[in-house]
């Protein structure tokens, strides 16, 4: 008898050999639990090591384990994208395979969907494992975006949620290249809600984000969602030529009057130097606004599959074998 799927699990992975195992079964359990039909949609970025080869072995055993293996790293937001393109479910949760965000909240979150809500975020209370320098930059981060934007992203939240057929359909007519998730689903509207929850240390493996990474994707956050950063350069003319103006006056009226002139080239070099550092820094933001224009133009793929494993493009009604009888 075929069942459609009621529930689909996107989970990307990137180098995740040493708790893909734990994860599988950690899902499994779970979603047996709610004894309606699912489907687990791994998506491989590129992985280097065994990750791929041992989903693959899940899905011969498993009719519930569907993999999309990309031909490269395409990055953990265009994972999520591809799942999205392809979950067949009614509701959608995306979790990454590191199982700091715990399975076992999934069945809270079916609740409260099932009381109507569209989006169902999870929102960390406390992070574990995390260095004092990784708690402070996130705070700030989430709390300088919401104060650049005018959408409503939700502090202390990552990609850790549960979407409704109708936003996933959504999502997936917004193709720009530079993606931020969390902000997108924000962006669409919905009817949404938060669970609080502790957030655990990885249960094995690396972090997947280290500072470089968390650099270049705060900045895809504030430039897809605030053009705030491009009036910088308004403002800091603004103070900088009223600066400039009374410093005028200031060395005038000494000249003139012969009141505390200093001789030699210093403050001048210093003004000079100070200018060319604030246009530098508006030459950076421009370009990277710029750059992100670019990619659009390109126009070219978000990503590219090198395998489809038991996957087949989300399309309305579609029936699947997978399920919970």
């Amino acid at each position: 008898m075929k069942k459609n799927v009621r529930h689909t699990i996107i989970i990307p992975v990137y180098n995740e050999e040493a708790v893909i195992n734990e994860t599988y079964r950690r899902l499994t359990r779970v979603m047996e639990s709610t004894g309606e039909p699912y489907e687990l949609l791994f998506v491989n970025d590129g992985s280097r090591d065994r990750t791929a080869e041992l989903i693959e072995g899940f899905a011969e055993s498993d009719g519930c384990v569907k993999l999309l293996d990309f031909s490269r790293n395409f990055g953990h937001q265009i994972a999520i994208t591809a799942g999205m393109d392809y979950a067949r479910g009614e509701a959608i949760v995306i979790i990454d395979a590191d199982l700091q965000d715990p399975p076992e909240l999934i069945p809270l979150m079916i609740d409260k969907w099932k009381e109507g809500y569209e989006v169902v975020y999870a929102q960390r209370s406390k992070r574990k494992g995390e260095t004092l320098f990784k708690k402070w930059t996130a705070a700030m981060f989430y709390r300088t975006l919401r104060a650049l934007t005018e959408v409503n992203i939700p502090l202390d939240t990552g990609d850790f949620r549960l979407i409704d057929r109708k936003v996933c359909d959504a999502m997936r007519s917004v193709r720009e290249k530079n993606r931020f998730v969390r902000g997108l689903v924000s962006w669409v509207g919905f009817r949404s809600t938060a669970i609080e929850y502790v957030r655990e240390e990885r249960f094995a493996g690396e972090t997947k984000y280290p500072l470089k990474k968390m650099l270049r994707f705060s900045l895809d956050g504030i430039t897809s969602f605030s053009h705030k950063p491009l009036k910088l350069a308004t403002y800091l003319g603004f103070v900088i030529s009223f600066a400039s103006f009374i410093y005028l006056v200031v060395s005038v009226a000494q000249r003139l009057f012969n009141i505390g002139v200093v001789a030699g080239w210093s403050p001048l070099v210093a003004c000079l130097l100070l200018l060319d550092g604030v246009v530098l820094i508006i030459l950076g933001i421009l370009g990277e606004y710029v750059g992100r224009i670019y990619d659009e133009t390109k126009n070219r793929p978000l990503y590219i599959l090198r395998n489809k494993q038991e996957v087949e493009e989300a399309k309305p009604e579609i029936e699947v074998i997978c399920g919970v009888l």
